[in-house]
């Protein structure tokens, strides 16, 4: 068996996506085109068919690694609804969402703690907070502006016609207080909706529906979100039925903490054969405290201890301190105050950009703070020992391409987190 030989002919491939509203056609088209870069980079071959499924997105990889062909079949696990659903927010919720989020993680002191680790990602949490402030005080302050020149310039119209007294006067001078804040309020308006509409490009939005979505039951799963994972659980599941040689979950950004939600569970059910295929976990450029410090987080947390101490799944960690958006070499297990004594897992390595890149590559990365955190699905021009279509549709397991690989020497493996209970 594959366990023990690590060779791999026929794979399944289970990727969960992080906080992404956008339809996972975009996976496919990112695995095509990156693939064939990194194949062209690295001397390899390899090449995909679109495939339809009813319960995912699908697609089936070919390729020839080190003269071995290899069979993948890669599931995207759809979530994006659940995402678009909770970004349907007008303007005024958002910003309610703004004030319950940016209270939760202040109030519960998880932000401060948070902050002890890497500032990166703390700095993209409030990046929208600020952001959308601004766009607030932009908003009131030319609304008030024009409203304060109507009413001025109103008030100078009827000195000249010589109203300056009276009821005509008094009446007028009311209307004019009310058109001025009118105009206030129909600028303000119009300039938070000119805002929004450019998200696409700001981002203010997206990062706080995200953060608020994973916020606002203080760590515990939404409901609609919990179902959804169920059912990933059963597709994963039956792959490990299947006569595969590796079942391979990647958990990227958010998606991560699910992924160690939906394995631990599976180990916890019995639903991990024995003697069926191989069973691993990469997750990548993970945001695991951002949910684990929560004081609601006792499931997750219970996840956590649970899968690192099984020695049925291996488990890789990959991040890059280079990548601002994600708790770069953060053990999300320790970190989270949960390590058993029998730890075994993650492996926590580093994607090393500033090393796998070439300078010329990661100086025209190096601001693109979003596409960096998508580099780890991408292809590298001078690979070191990660690489993303190795992993997915290369010849060996997991386990065996990370076989007597060390930690990263920086990584931060201490308690960090105040709240570490669990559900029993």
């Amino acid at each position: 068996m594959s366990a023990q030989t690590g060779q791999v002919r026929l794979r399944r491939v289970f990727h969960i996506p992080g906080y992404d509203p956008f339809p996972p056609r975009r996976y496919r088209e990112l695995y095509r085109t990156e693939g064939a870069a990194q194949a062209k980079i690295s001397g390899y071959e390899i090449g995909i068919k679109a495939e339809t499924s009813d319960a995912s997105f699908r697609w089936t990889v070919g390729a020839r690694i080190a003269g071995q062909p290899v069979m993948s079949q890669i599931d995207i696990l759809v979530w994006s609804d659940i995402v678009r659903d909770s970004m349907a927010h007008a303007i005024p919720a958002t910003y309610l969402q703004l004030v319950q989020t940016a209270w939760t993680y202040i109030s519960t002191g998880t932000l401060r703690r948070l902050m002890w680790m890497r500032k990166g990602p703390v700095i993209a949490a409030l990046y929208p907070v600020v952001m959308l402030l601004t766009q607030l005080a932009l908003a009131i302050g030319v609304g008030s502006w024009l409203g304060g020149l109507v009413e001025t310039g109103g008030q100078g119209a009827l000195a000249w016609l010589g109203l300056t007294e009276g009821g005509v006067f008094t009446g007028l001078a009311w209307g004019l207080w009310a058109l001025g804040w009118l105009v206030t309020v129909v600028v303000a308006v119009a300039i938070l909706r000119w805002f929004k509409a450019r998200d696409n490009k700001l981002f203010a939005y997206y990062l706080m529906h995200d953060y608020a979505y994973s916020a606002q039951l203080r760590g515990q799963t939404p409901p609609a979100l919990a179902a959804r994972m169920r059912e990933f659980q059963t597709l994963i599941a039956a792959a490990l039925k299947e006569d595969v040689d590796e079942v391979l979950v990647v958990g990227h950004s958010s998606g991560a903490h699910l992924a160690v939600s939906i394995l631990a569970e599976m180990l916890r059910a019995g639903q991990v054969p024995e003697n069926g295929p191989a069973l691993a976990f990469l997750s990548l450029g993970q945001v695991v405290p951002m949910v684990s410090f929560l004081p609601r987080a006792r499931e997750l947390r219970r996840d956590l201890a649970d899968l690192s101490a099984s020695d049925a799944i291996t488990w890789v960690d990959v991040s890059a301190p280079g990548d601002g958006c994600c708790f770069a070499l953060c053990d999300p297990v320790a970190v989270s105050g949960v390590a058993p004594e029998n730890k075994r897992w993650p492996l926590v390595i580093s994607a090393a950009f500033t090393q796998s890149l070439t300078p010329a590559r990661w100086k025209a990365l190096r601001w693109r703070f979003f596409r960096l955190h998508f580099q780890y699905l991408c292809a590298f021009d001078q690979p070191k020992d990660y690489d993303y279509f190795q992993i997915t549709a290369g010849p060996l397991t997991l386990a065996a391409r990370y076989a007597g690989r060390k930690p990263s020497g920086s990584r931060i493996d201490i308690p960090v987190s105040k709240y570490t209970s669990q559900v029993p």
